[in-house]
């Protein structure tokens, strides 16, 4: 693990990536608002609430390990964010 500051800009810009494509999915489909791509953008949202206040969390033992899952989990829950996204293709 580099850093936290990285972690924490990696988390925003994943999740912000997918969202921001939610939004051209949106365009060019003339679905603006859609409802699937608002529950995706609600779940984007909320993994990355729940990912940063991991990654704040000071209490756990080995931090270097805890942040190193913290990494994993964004890549799991991106890739399902994604695999919902393009489904909507």
């Amino acid at each position: 693990m580099a850093s936290i500051k990285n972690l924490k800009k990696d988390i925003n810009y994943v999740l912000g990536d997918i969202i921001e494509a939610v939004y051209v999915w949106e365009t060019v489909n003339n679905k603006t608002n859609s409802e699937e791509g608002n529950q995706i953008i609600d779940e984007a949202i909320e993994v990355f609430d729940e990912l940063i206040t991991k990654v704040n969390d000071k209490s756990v033992e080995d931090r270097k390990k805890h942040l190193s899952q913290i990494q994993n989990e964004l890549e799991e829950k991106s890739k399902q964010l994604v695999e919902k996204l393009n489904a909507l293709a």
